[in-house]
């Protein structure tokens, strides 16, 4: 039965297909009617109303914008908050010392009183969406200079914003959507005193690390707990110790029922960016010539740094952030190579442009081959310029120690004269922090690797002869030997000198000098090249999406992720990565153990752990006599969904999402609900690890479980 229903996926109409994967994007809460038909066929026993509602209280007022880069749900009447570990890592970094290390130990707040606050920190909570495409696209017509039509269509939003007349404590945004096509504002409240309340030591949160980052089977305890603070009038504020816990008009309900393969799952948050729309073209340019450029450079870069950590354990903790930066999304454009050669994504959207241009409706038919020909020679012009930019990006700031600081330097030489002084001490922190997180070791064999990308992989109209004939091994010595670049003792001497002799050090600098003309060919070169390829390019891609909406206007488009509230839903499932193989769709602690290596940075475990476990004392949240940990889903997730709370068919808190799978993140590109999968901690492991492991009692109490 199971080979019987692949098969028939296979013979599926390209365009049908399409618009089914569609039903599983990230949809705008003003178009909840839309969205709750296919929530309520998929077994949704809440109401729409719940889902998002302008005048009454629902699920978008329990869910936050974190720190402005993840997602978070409320899950108590006193403001206490659910993310991500990893989203929330710095703030428990900051708050670790040799005696209190919260990263090795984790830490529970067990008071109100031994909550820490979190200087910078802040959550926003979207209150109201409107589509106010009418509204902005007001006097604005095709044939409008884009100059001409931003200007128009800001002072269409500087007219709506006047009308909205919100109290202060609350903002407007007005969003962009289908390449302009659609406009949406969102009315916001952003609270900036949050908390730290609660997180599990490392080894749980962060269980797996770079091993099992992007992989299945995960088995990760993600997750952290804050708490937003307000005025006694229950708005934003900043810090105070006069704040009280934010009285939420909504929170989440946790769910210890669990889950089963098909059941249905809600996601709601914050994600950041996809571009489902793009022609096939251009998803062959990103991943048949920009990926592999950037997986090349990093996958040199990272066996480097292995290389010296494995051999120096003063490198490895020096090294092991930054290589957890470059390794997350080397492996992710890897795997997102892999899911678009998988899912013939390429190919299926070359089938949709064929349809495209024999459409029955002869205008669409002539527009979209207008437009699928300029877009095309459009990327054609792009690729070098893109290239180019990848490259000098990836080799010289990325993977390269050394150029990364003159970066920097570069940024203070051309300071303004009236500012330096102001500013000198902040980019002084931050050269010394890079000095401070590298070793010359490293560095200088980096900079050997990075060199010999230039002088073979640079477009050759953008490569500088004179700079591609020189020696990658004697330009190293000599910077090592000589340059500020490399010693933090001359950096701090030159960094200390007036204006005129500091920019004078500068010249005379040969590290710095090799660096700059680097760094001037990107910005005097490269970059506007690449701006002047991409000009345009918005315009033909909003006519693009346009022309797709108008072949089949039965089913309107869902639009790309811009980092704005979604909604995005799907089934518990498991999926086939490779012929022969198949994935169940949740794991347990069973798993946990089997993987723990003692020691280990990535697979190590407390041991209060190991003693639960060895006695299967779970508490009330076991399943058959296990604890389950994660589980996989088909919902449409990208970067920005971390802390996302997902909500079983009764509207409850059942997990939290924190990552996907490795054959599925070309999903940013192409949604292939085959292999395409959500990864989420289950609630019954994070009930478990505040109440047997963190033995919070208060948090357990507060938190409204239900089953």
């Amino acid at each position: 039965m199971k080979k019987a229903t692949l098969f028939i996926l296979f013979l599926i109409p390209l365009w049908p297909w399409a618009v089914h994967a569609q039903q599983n994007r990230m949809w705008v809460p003003a178009d909840k009617d839309k969205i709750y038909i296919r929530l309520a066929e998929s077994g949704a026993r809440f109401d729409a109303d719940d889902l998002y509602h302008p005048g009454r209280p629902s699920f978008n007022d329990a869910v936050v914008q974190f720190n402005g880069g993840c997602s978070g749900g409320i899950i108590s009447d006193q403001g206490l908050l659910i993310t991500n570990h990893h989203c929330g890592y710095g703030a428990i970094r900051a708050h670790s010392t040799l005696k209190h290390n919260y990263i090795r130990d984790g830490f529970w707040a067990k008071s109100l009183d031994e909550e820490l606050p979190n200087p910078g920190m802040y959550v926003t909570i979207v209150r109201k969406v409107y589509d106010v495409t009418d509204q902005v696209l007001q006097g604005v017509t095709d044939d409008m200079d884009e100059s001409l039509r931003q200007s128009r269509i800001d002072e269409n939003i500087n007219r709506l914003k006047d009308t909205f007349r919100l109290p202060s404590w609350m903002d407007l945004e007005v969003k962009p959507f289908l390449y302009g096509n659609k406009y949406y504002a969102f009315v916001t409240e952003t609270f900036r005193d949050v908390r730290l309340v609660g997180a599990p030591p490392s080894s749980i949160g962060k269980f797996g690390a770079d091993t099992d980052n992007w992989m299945w089977p995960r088995h990760s305890g993600d997750f952290a707990l804050f708490r937003i603070y307000a005025d006694k009038n229950n708005r934003p504020a900043e810090y105070s110790e006069d704040n009280v816990p934010y009285r939420p008009v909504k929170w989440f309900k946790v769910s210890l029922q669990g889950v089963d393969e098909g059941d249905l799952v809600v996601v709601y948050g914050f994600p950041g960016r996809t571009r489902q729309y793009l022609p096939s073209f251009a998803v062959r340019h990103i991943t048949e010539k920009v990926n592999p450029l950037r997986i090349a450079v990093r996958e040199k870069a990272l066996e480097i740094m292995d290389r010296h950590m494995r051999s120096n354990d003063t490198l490895k903790l020096m090294y092991t952030a930054h290589y957890a930066r470059v390794a997350n999304y080397w492996k992710k454009w890897k795997g997102e190579n892999i899911g678009i050669r998988r899912a013939r994504a390429v190919e299926q959207k070359e089938a949709l442009e064929k349809e495209l241009l024999s459409h029955p409706d002869a205008s669409v038919a002539r527009e979209a081959e207008e437009v699928l020909d300029s877009l095309r020679a459009l990327y054609a012009a792009l690729e070098a310029p893109d290239l180019a930019r990848a490259l000098l990006v990836e080799a010289f700031y990325i993977n390269n120690d050394w150029t990364r600081r003159a970066f920097i330097l570069y940024a203070m030489e051309n300071e303004k004269p009236d500012r330096f002084e102001e500013k000198r001490s902040e980019y002084i922190t931050r050269i010394m922090r890079e000095f401070r997180t590298t070793d010359n070791r490293v560095s200088e064999e980096l900079f050997r690797a990075m060199w010999e990308f230039y002088r073979t992989r640079m477009p050759r109209e953008f490569r500088d002869s004179t700079l591609a004939a020189m020696d990658a091994d004697s330009l190293a010595r000599k910077i090592a030997a000589e340059s500020i670049l490399a010693d933090s003792t001359k950096f701090l001497r030159v960094a200390s000198l007036s204006p005129e002799e500091f920019q004078k050090a500068l010249k005379n600098d040969s590290g710095y000098a090799l660096a700059r003309r680097l760094i001037q060919s990107y910005y005097g070169k490269i970059f506007p090249a690449y701006q002047s390829a991409q000009k345009g390019m918005n315009a033909l891609m909003r006519r693009y999406v346009a022309v797709l909406e108008k072949s089949n206007r039965t089913r309107p488009l869902v639009p790309d992720a811009n980092g704005t509230l979604r909604i995005s839903f799907g089934k518990v499932a498991g999926y086939r990565p490779r012929d022969g193989m198949y994935y169940e769709p949740v794991t347990t602690i069973d798993g946990v153990v089997e993987k723990y290596i003692p020691g280990d940075y990535e697979f190590d475990l407390p041991e209060e752990f190991l003693k639960l476990y060895a006695a299967r004392d779970f508490g009330p949240y076991a399943e058959d006599g296990t604890l389950p940990v994660n589980f996989l889903a088909t919902a449409h997730t990208t970067g920005g969904n971390s802390g996302s709370p997902v909500l079983n068919a009764d509207g409850d808190l059942v997990g939290v999402n924190f990552d996907r799978v490795w054959e599925g993140t070309m999903s940013d590109l192409f949604y292939d609900p085959r292999i395409s999968r959500n990864i989420s901690v289950d609630t019954r492991y994070v009930m478990f690890i505040i109440d047997k492991l963190g033995k919070a009692v208060n948090l357990v109490n507060e938190i409204q479980a239900v089953k």
